[in-house]
């Protein structure tokens, strides 16, 4: 064989091969998809610290995955809450033991549900109502304050895109029918 024509073979061959495999390989992305980074947001977020109902193990309370962000368990009983605990030179928050409920100066205030279902999470929102909710601190972006500890005010310096990658994964999951009780006001208000 001609030592030039295998030359050309082989560069021929070559050429094929970056002309048709290289592209298809780096033509597949290798950017999250809008859903996974969304994830990856909730969960660097902590967002399950209070939106998720526990499980109790020897470690400690672990987020509940079958109920995974669906805010404060609708069944579950509110301790009382001491009195002369909270105030000005005292604490400042109590919690549930699973996080699901905070009590504070603002009254009292419930995890809520973050799920896509219809009727007790965020399933009708649409994503304009849930980047408003979290830009001005106001629940369905009209409504009453968002009260501690959630932090809309940081939370609502995200991106657009970071905000609309949390809104997708937030839909992504199991709708779990989860009713939140309303925030109950401070005593005397």
């Amino acid at each position: 064989m001609n030592p030039q024509r295998a030359v050309v073979g082989i560069s021929l061959l070559l050429l094929i091969v970056l002309v048709l495999v290289v592209p298809a390989c780096t033509s597949k992305s290798t950017a999250p998809s809008l859903v996974e980074r969304g994830k990856y947001l909730v969960m660097a977020g902590g967002c399950d610290d209070c939106h998720s109902p526990k499980i109790f193990t020897p470690a400690g309370p672990i987020p509940d995955t079958t109920r995974l962000l669906s805010g404060h368990p609708a069944n579950s009983q509110l301790p009382e809450i001491p009195k002369g605990v909270l105030g000005p030179t005292l604490w400042g928050a109590i919690t549930t033991n699973d996080l699901t409920a905070w009590a504070g100066p603002w009254g009292v205030s419930f995890a809520y549900n973050l799920t896509p279902d219809m009727k007790t999470g965020i399933g009708s929102w649409p994503e304009e109502m849930f980047i408003k909710t979290l830009r001005t601190g106001k629940f369905m972006a009209m409504s009453r304050d968002i009260l501690p500890p959630m932090p809309w005010q940081g939370i609502g310096q995200m991106t657009d895109d970071d905000l609309k990658a949390i809104f997708a994964y937030l839909k992504s999951l199991p709708p779990i029918n989860n009713p939140i009780p309303a925030p109950i006001p401070p005593p005397g208000k």
